[in-house]
């Protein structure tokens, strides 16, 4: 069962100096601040905290073993695109350094490096004993070059255990038809797209000024992915597909506003080198378990086909935006959380005239490696009441999400510039 729970602390990141101007709220905005954060639902026995606001649109964040945070925002703010914040013993989270001066979405730290991306590249910065960067001011460029058309533009990144880096690069259109997001437009011949998009690269990790023909094409046929991550238990990269739009806004004939606003599936997908996952010619209906014919490459809403793209791990309804993926490997949390997913749901723009839906935190349930059983709703109402949700008009959207080094959870928000942190206690 879950219950309401008020999130007992909130402040803003304080700037170091006058460079970072993250300013800390005034009494009456923390006050507001920590009335429209109380009815974040979680399960019994957890508790959640605001530790950080008004960072700027916080994206995805990486917490690392000391319990520093480093966080990518969207766009800089006051010209820097990275903060590393650092959580005091009071459950508050300040700002210490600002450095990056582009924005983008990937972080993330392994093997003595700090891992950033923005919309065309990916740098690494060097680490020192305590995972604090050394020259904040002079990132080394290990991946150039990446298509950015302005649509599925964010480069998610992850690594494995072997030195290689995993890149999703988004297809630039919907689904790939001669003239995007066009009522009736039927589909490219052979979707040159899936030449340089719509998939996932692996690159070097330790290799500097790489381009596509330095990587290899590891997974194609996935239209957007930006929440992935790197299965320790299984080693295997798992990634969560952005689903196609607007099924009844291109085919009136074919497809209801009901069936527009559920359909196609989010899928979680188990991904291995050479993995096709069927974009654009299939989309997964999450109610029937088929893959389905897409529109535009002839199919009616009743047609399957994809026998050669790989089956979804799991699936979730349409139009809930996965922007994060974490598998939890943390001792604090009960039993059943070790090793499965939790899911940040960014929330939905395109589900009308139904009422939009998403803006929570979902977990998946995993056995040896595997989806096992049903999901369920672990932190919801992010969006601050129903009616916000239903309009789309949340306070708070769920984007990156991060383990702490106790096993606390860690959620942003790049409406606001919100990091939540959540834990148990017996």
């Amino acid at each position: 069962m879950k219950n309401k729970l008020a999130i007992t602390s909130v402040i803003a990141a304080a700037a170091l100096g006058s460079l970072l101007a993250f300013k800390p709220l005034d009494k009456e905005t923390a006050t507001s601040k920590a009335d429209a954060a109380t009815t974040l639902k979680l399960p019994d026995g957890f508790n959640a905290s605001i530790i950080a606001d008004n960072l700027g649109q916080v994206r995805h964040i990486f917490v690392t073993p000391q319990g520093d945070i480093y966080a990518k925002l969207n766009r800089p703010k006051d010209g820097k695109g990275i903060l590393e914040l650092h959580e005091g013993t009071n459950g508050t989270a300040q700002v210490v350094k600002g450095f990056g001066n582009y924005g983008g979405t990937g972080i993330y730290v392994k093997d003595g490096y700090l891992y950033a991306s923005s919309n065309e590249e990916v740098f690494r910065y060097k680490l020192d004993a305590n995972n604090q960067v050394i020259n904040p001011d002079q990132p080394e460029k290990i991946i150039t070059g990446l298509i950015n058309r302005r649509q599925h533009e964010s480069k998610s990144i992850v690594l494995d255990n072997d030195g290689n880096i995993y890149v999703n690069i988004g297809a630039y259109s919907n689904s790939c038809q001669e003239r995007d997001r066009q009522p009736g437009s039927m589909g490219r011949k052979g979707c040159p797209i899936l030449d340089s998009a719509g998939g996932i690269w692996q690159f070097k990790a330790n290799k500097l000024n790489q381009t596509y023909g330095d990587g290899v094409h590891y997974a194609r046929g996935l239209r957007n992915v930006v929440g992935l991550d790197w299965n320790q238990q299984d080693n295997q990269l798992f990634v969560m597909q952005h689903g196609r739009d607007q099924l009844h806004d291109l085919f009136p004939n074919l497809y209801t506003v009901q069936q527009s606003a559920l359909l196609p599936a989010e899928c979680m997908y188990v991904i291995k080198k050479g993995d096709n996952a069927g974009w654009p010619y299939i989309y997964y209906d999450w109610q029937t378990n088929k893959k389905m014919l897409a529109p535009e490459y002839g199919g009616d809403g009743k047609k399957t086909g994809g026998e050669d793209a790989i089956d979804p791990a799991a699936a979730y309804p349409g139009h809930l935006a996965p922007n994060g993926l974490l598998f939890y490997t943390g001792n604090q949390f009960p039993e059943k959380y070790k090793n499965g997913a939790f899911i940040a749901f960014h929330g939905s723009w395109n589900r009308a005239p139904e009422p939009q839906a998403g803006y929570f935190v979902v977990f998946q349930p995993f056995k040896d490696g595997k989806p096992s059983g049903k999901w369920e709703i672990f932190a919801d109402n992010f969006a601050g009441s129903a009616e916000k949700a239903g309009s789309g008009r949340a306070d708070h959207r769920p984007c990156g999400l991060a383990q702490g080094p106790d096993g606390s959870l860690y959620v942003s928000d790049d409406t606001k510039g919100t990091i939540f942190k959540i834990s148990y206690k017996k």
